[in-house]
């Protein structure tokens, strides 16, 4: 799974993420720091990215409608700010669970992850 990070997401997530074997990028990485929802989605579509964000008003209305003119997309995976924390200390519970969706196919869909229960 190749990730892009949407920008709330701090650079450590993204080295995290590549020191546990994921392919993963942050939007400034891409070159798309400030551009709008639909154009990040659309870069990361067009490179194989699955979006990792919190914002599920624009992503999943955005996914919807690309789905809905035929098209496709690599996913996207919600982590939603009431469940995971974007703070260093939230790192480990995000990757735990990113690592858990890696397993799933996520083409097409919109995938709310979810912290393992204790």
């Amino acid at each position: 799974m190749k990730l892009l990070l949407d920008e709330m997401y701090p650079p450590a997530l993204a080295e995290a993420l590549r020191a546990d074997g994921i392919d993963a990028a942050t939007v400034a990485e891409r070159g798309l720091a400030g551009r709008s929802d639909p154009d990040v989605f659309a870069a990361g579509a067009a490179d194989g990215y699955v979006v990792l964000t919190e914002n599920v008003a624009d992503f999943a209305r955005i996914a919807a409608e690309r789905l809905t003119a035929g098209g496709h997309h690599p996913g996207v995976l919600m982590a939603l700010s009431s469940r995971f924390s974007r703070r260093p200390s939230g790192i480990p519970k995000i990757l735990e669970a990113i690592r858990a969706a890696a397993d799933e196919q996520v083409q097409d869909r919109l995938v709310y992850l979810q912290q393992r229960s204790r």
